[in-house]
């Protein structure tokens, strides 16, 4: 199977590992297909995702695709880190191959989890649209 080089660095040195002791929202997100795991801590001020910590058990593809995604909505607004697609993460780890494009859809999940549970944490109101997953699976 063939990895892009990006995938192989986020691989081996992936970014925003670990998790927030003190997260806002906290999305956890699985896919008992593969065994893959993700738990995905966001810190959030003012509607800004200030940092985002993750932990992934899974294949070097789910690694991988967390570590970009988290490197994507640092920074960013809680409305623009909840139009991550996973085909925007795969674009941005130069592809994956075609059998390990589901393990992009777990950080995309992951992020909505998160986000999700800050809103209910604090009561805040929220599109249930937005947090629907598509399932990828055919």
């Amino acid at each position: 199977m063939e990895y892009s080089e990006k995938v192989m660095e986020h691989f081996v040195n992936p970014h925003n590992v670990g998790k927030l002791e003190d997260a806002d929202g906290i999305g956890e997100v699985g896919n008992a297909k593969c065994g893959d795991i993700m738990k995905m801590y966001l810190k959030i001020e003012n509607d800004i995702i200030t940092d985002v910590k993750f932990n992934t058990y899974g294949c070097a593809s789910a690694i991988a695709t967390s570590s970009i995604a988290t490197d994507m909505i640092k920074g960013q607004p809680l409305s623009e880190a909840l139009k991550l697609t996973n085909k925007a993460v795969v674009e941005a780890l130069d592809g994956l191959p075609a059998v390990k494009i589901h393990c992009s859809v777990l950080a995309e999940q992951a992020i909505k989890a998160a986000v999700k549970d800050y809103y209910d944490k604090n009561g805040i109101e929220y599109n249930k649209a937005d947090f629907e997953f598509e399932d990828h699976h055919h």
